[in-house]
């Protein structure tokens, strides 16, 4: 953290203090072994927390049957720590909204904040964890350094707050302003409260600032913000891919975070009215579901799409790798047989490669086959495909293509080849590469297997690497080869 921005936040007067019952819940929440009697004594001296302790027992949080009408009988319903946890979450947010961000509007933060708060109770509960009560509490307080920052300077805050379309990028402005985000001052801000540490670090994991969050609390914290955007901001696509990548790192689909949705709206009248705040309209809460989990599914999908060409693709360069060359060329082979157009197979291999690795390091060599796709891949068209049929030998499939196009493309490809410069460090590589190709249902040219059709092109190729390299072989009808330069 920015130790100018630790020394205001030391010297300020004006963020919020604990009152003396927040003091005391801290310390019961600090405490390993907490007595009902305790507790309830400290809730009874404040009339306004003892009512909202009993909302909560009454309220869709806890289903029971027997409602109860004491501090005594609301701590039995809810567990100790959950009582503890409920009386903190109260005490702080009466601490900060009666006192900090009076120069801001804070109703937008205040609403994230409580759905925040319902959507990381609610995946903990899909998630089976423990205490979802403390979870609560830490996406409630995620954000709390906002507030902070808002009390320690106002002025300059205030232009940050405002421009800021969404809560990552007011991360993004507080760290380009005052080289701090508000992530790490709530942090140092809770430490400084002496809450328990995991409240203090869920202000870190809000934003994922660990190198990994583990799948459980932090995990949890981290997916309740962008789900509780889908709330705030329906419609967005953006919103809804990282509502689900996140849920993801906690090991939930799209359907678990639908029936978060659903949990949330059924628990957001009760948290209105005991926070005296607006989440959303009634009449709003089924369209924001709807498009919620419709754009949850497609993101779904979309997740699915991509991962499926990403089996297809070769990790180094980006080319289809050779398993789906393998399945283009039969299914294209069907198709060509069926149909009677003509398919031509090209395999191309960079010219003694090998010297490029031990002259210039595999450094080098992966940056001459990176920029050799590349610049190939502009040269074809869209139903064309490129693919690397191994080390530096790569593979084409020229649908609806004659040998005399082929050809001619080919012999394009092999000088954009040629003049390729590739730069690694202070020297310039260069390369050429030799074609070999073999054309089916072109003429005469017939072959009975795609892999008799594929092994044409293969030995074409060896009888351009044989002739000299830098040119390009055909396989003609006759089973021998015709060269071009």
């Amino acid at each position: 953290m920015n130790p100018l921005i630790t020394q205001r936040l030391q010297l300020c007067t004006t963020l919020p203090t604990l009152p003396a019952v927040a003091l005391r819940v801290v310390d019961l929440a600090n405490s390993p072994d907490v007595h009902m009697r305790e507790l309830c004594d400290t809730v009874a001296r404040d009339p306004a927390l003892t009512a909202k302790l009993l909302r909560v027992s009454n309220s869709a949080f806890y289903q029971s049957r027997r409602k109860p009408s004491n501090v005594r009988e609301a701590v039995g319903l809810m567990g100790m720590r959950a009582s503890v946890m409920i009386a903190l979450s109260f005490t702080l947010t009466n601490a900060f909204r009666s006192q900090s961000g009076a120069r801001l509007d804070m109703t937008l933060f205040w609403r994230r904040a409580l759905l925040s708060a319902l959507a990381a109770r609610a995946l903990g509960a899909r998630r089976g964890l423990e205490y979802i009560d403390d979870l609560f509490t830490a996406a409630l307080l995620q954000d709390v350094g906002v507030l902070a920052l808002a009390s320690m300077m106002p002025d300059e805050y205030a232009p940050v707050y405002a421009s800021a379309r969404d809560n990552d990028a007011l991360l993004e402005a507080e760290r380009a302003a005052f080289d701090c985000g508000h992530d790490e001052a709530g942090h140092w801000l809770l430490a400084r409260w002496k809450l328990p540490d995991y409240l203090a670090q869920a202000c870190l994991a809000s934003h994922a600032l660990q190198a990994e969050p583990e799948p459980g609390m932090h995990a949890c914290i981290a997916a309740s913000g962008p789900v509780a955007d889908l709330v705030l901001y329906p419609g967005n696509a953006a919103v809804a891919s990282r509502a689900a990548i996140a849920a993801a790192r906690l090991g939930l689909d799209a359907a678990a975070i639908s029936d978060a949705l659903k949990q949330l709206a059924n628990e957001a009248p009760a948290m209105e009215e005991l926070f005296d705040i607006t989440l959303f309209r009634p009449s709003d809460a089924a369209a924001i579901m709807a498009q919620a989990q419709e754009l949850l599914v497609t993101h779904q999908l979309h997740e699915m799409r991509e991962m499926e060409a990403r089996s297809q693709r070769d990790a180094l360069t980006g080319a289809h790798n050779r398993r789906h060359f393998e399945e283009v060329v039969r299914r294209e082979f069907e198709l060509s047989n069926r149909h009677g157009w003509p398919l031509t197979v090209a395999l191309l291999d960079i010219d003694h490669f090998k010297s490029v690795n031990d002259t210039y390091g595999h450094q080098a060599g992966d940056m001459v086959l990176i920029s050799m796709v590349r610049t190939i891949m502009k040269e074809l068209r869209q139903e064309d495909l490129f693919a690397r049929f191994g080390g530096e030998e790569f593979a084409l499939v020229l649908p609806g293509t004659s040998i005399a196009a082929a050809g001619n493309l080919l012999l394009r490809l092999k000088r954009v080849v040629s003049g390729l410069m590739v730069r690694h460090e202070d020297q310039l590589v260069t390369v050429t590469a030799s074609f070999g190709m073999a054309s089916h249902m072109d003429g005469e040219r017939r072959f009975d297997t795609h892999e008799a059709f594929i092994k044409a092109a293969d030995e074409a190729l060896y009888a351009a690497k044989h002739a000299g390299r830098d040119r390009v072989a055909e396989h003609d009808e006759n089973g021998g080869f015709v060269f071009r330069q």
